[in-house]
């Protein structure tokens, strides 16, 4: 059922609920020079953003097989073709430290599109496609945007894990919107559907506010399009899928369509995202 996500109903009701109180001790009472109405307006607008940012409406998820929706609301950053160039080393691995990125082990998971641990990824040029390259779209959430995030596809989340973002100028303070961003603070999640398909997604937290509040964990099972966690204020998600499995079916502002300047907007489990090949 659609309303306010998780955390919204008690600052909406008490902002409110000052408006409220406010307004009706300047009409029984004093009004304190007309002062009392300027609070009591303050507090009925503060309600009206507050509620708008928890808003989650109810969506129409797609029933038909082998689609990916949208994680996010917001409008499409960029959709790349990559391939895996490092990965997150272990202890006993040789590595190379990157102040805004961490530390990367020179080879990709054994298995790239397995995800098993976070990877290095580079766009794939043209003619040197492979089985392994994955398909990458970004979401840029506006602090106006819906902030309640969907799972893209039926299955189990596999994995989730938290890591937080380098550097103090330019690590986990980066705008959202720009592509540096994808090191802030983030939460990764791996959702395997029961055909074995693994799609990653990552939540970004933006610059302003970076708060990831995931509301599942390792071994959930998900429908597609169910609500699995928000980001506060702006941020972005990040879908990766094999690309040799699934096309993208939307436009990103890369792409430089004059009908879509900013990117194409999407809808959290609504948006069609990726369709089977």
């Amino acid at each position: 059922m659609g309303g306010f996500a998780r955390g919204g109903v008690a600052p909406v009701m008490i902002w409110a609920s000052m408006g409220i109180a406010i307004e009706a001790i300047a009409i029984t009472v004093s009004d304190l020079d007309g002062l009392a109405h300027v609070f009591g307006i303050l507090c009925f607008i503060l309600t009206a953003i507050i509620a708008n940012f928890y808003r989650d409406p109810d969506r129409p998820i797609p029933k038909d097989e082998g689609l990916i929706v949208s994680p996010a609301d917001g409008h499409v950053m960029f959709v790349m073709r990559e391939r895996a160039i490092g990965r997150r080393p272990t202890t006993s691995e040789s590595f190379e430290s990157d102040p805004l990125t961490g530390d990367w082990h020179a080879e990709p998971c054994d298995e790239p599109l397995s995800f098993s641990t976070e990877q290095r990824w580079e766009a794939v040029p043209l003619g040197e496609e492979a089985d392994t390259d994955a398909v990458r779209i970004a979401v840029f959430m506006s602090p106006l945007d819906v902030h309640v995030n969907r799972a893209p596809i039926a299955g189990t989340i596999t994995r989730m894990e938290h890591r937080m973002g380098k550097g103090l100028r330019r690590g986990p303070f980066v705008p959202a919107y720009r592509k540096e961003s994808a090191w802030n603070e983030r939460v990764r999640s791996l959702f395997t559907g029961e055909d074995g398909l693994i799609v990653e997604s990552t939540q970004i937290s933006g610059r302003l506010a970076r708060t990831i509040a995931p509301w599942s964990a390792e071994g959930d099972a998900m429908r597609r399009g169910q609500r699995y966690g928000m980001i506060r204020l702006g941020s972005r998600v990040d879908v990766r899928v094999p690309a040799a499995q699934f096309t993208a079916n939307v436009i990103g502002a890369d792409a430089k369509d004059p009908a879509h300047p900013k990117g194409e907007f999407v809808q959290a489990g609504s948006s069609v995202l990726f369709t089977l090949l």
